[in-house]
């Protein structure tokens, strides 16, 4: 069995160079951009994105797809505001520690159908997507909860600053930084990225394929969780269309990134900078006064043109985290 490194310098720094370019680019046509406050203002505008991305990029190393990822930010944001309305004397703690809890159970919901029932990713999210979208309306009967029925301790959580930089980009920073341990030092956050690389080889290895996707989907579900909370209180409002369509950002920044939608291939650096990127697009195009329909296909165009580049990357020689040897080689 060969092992291979996953890194991608070339690819991460010219996106880097790009997303630095696109910042320099809005400095000089905006010179009142070029400040701390507005470059700390666009990390807290694409932290959800981030720990979102990191979730998604677990399922995408896997073979799969999670489409319910901003199903699941809509429905925890409900139930945890609706928790806070009800209970406020409760504090911000426990909706805190509930929310990657509940977000984890929809995620084992996606992970089981995938495991055990084996339907593929792609229909079994999108059926949980629909499923989880009804429960908000469901839950909520339509009504919103806005921020004067929230709790201060509850809103003011994500906004709260320390060293320059509010509590919800150090979860983002802190999120991606953990999730890169993870894959690279954790068996189980190995298994996951050679589970989608070469499911064969995997199982010679002893590596359970199903589990690992289920484990994947698992922390996918957590940071949705996590983010249904930190959406809810940074905006200060739950209703059922919040994040609607979000799942495709969070997609879109990964394939960006590099992460392979074949599986096995990417980075967390990669993902973060994808995220990034998109993050000074969606900044620079409303400067530019392009509609929000132009914005999305913009968007779009940058999603496809990362699609393609990946495709002959790997068509001209895929790299890969676990092969099986040769045959006649020596074991």
């Amino acid at each position: 069995m060969k092992r291979y490194s996953l890194h991608s310098p070339p690819r991460e720094t010219g996106l880097a160079l790009l997303t630095a370019a696109m910042l320099a680019g809005m400095i000089l046509a905006y010179p009142h951009m070029a400040s701390l406050r507005t470059l700390t203002a666009l990390l807290d505008d694409t932290a959800i994105l981030i720990l979102l991305a990191c979730g998604q990029m677990t399922v995408l190393l896997t073979r799969g797809v999670d489409l319910s990822v901003a199903a699941n930010v809509a429905l925890t944001g409900m139930v945890l505001a609706l928790i806070n309305h009800h209970w406020p004397e409760r504090g911000v703690l426990p909706v805190l520690l509930a929310a990657p809890v509940l977000g984890a159970l929809l995620g084992a919901i996606n992970g089981v159908l995938v495991w055990r029932l084996r339907v593929p990713p792609i229909v079994a999210t999108l059926g949980t997507l629909a499923i989880y979208r009804g429960l908000v309306f469901v839950l909520s009967e339509g009504a919103w909860i806005n921020s004067n029925q929230m709790s201060a301790d509850f809103l003011d959580l994500p906004r709260a600053s320390w060293l320059g930089f509010t509590v919800l980009s150090w979860l983002a920073l802190g999120g991606a930084t953990c999730m890169g341990l993870w894959l690279h030092y954790s068996e189980r956050g190995r298994n996951i990225r050679a589970a989608g690389d070469n499911p064969d080889a995997a199982l010679y290895a002893g590596i359970d394929v199903g589990r690992s996707q289920f484990h994947a989907f698992v922390v996918s579900g957590a940071l949705a969780g996590l983010c249904g909370y930190l959406w809810v209180a940074r905006f200060g409002v739950a209703y059922t269309d919040v994040a609607q369509g979000f799942e495709l950002q969070v997609i879109a920044a990964c394939v960006i990134g590099g992460v392979s939608i074949n599986g096995g291939v990417g980075t967390v650096a990669g993902a973060l900078l994808g995220c990034l990127f998109l993050g000074v697009l969606n900044n620079a195009l409303p400067l530019l006064g392009l509609s929000p329909f132009w914005q999305m296909a913009v968007s779009g165009l940058a999603l496809t043109i990362a699609v393609v580049f990946n495709a002959r990357a790997q068509s001209s020689g895929k790299r890969s985290f676990i092969q099986s040897p040769a045959r006649g080689s020596a074991q």
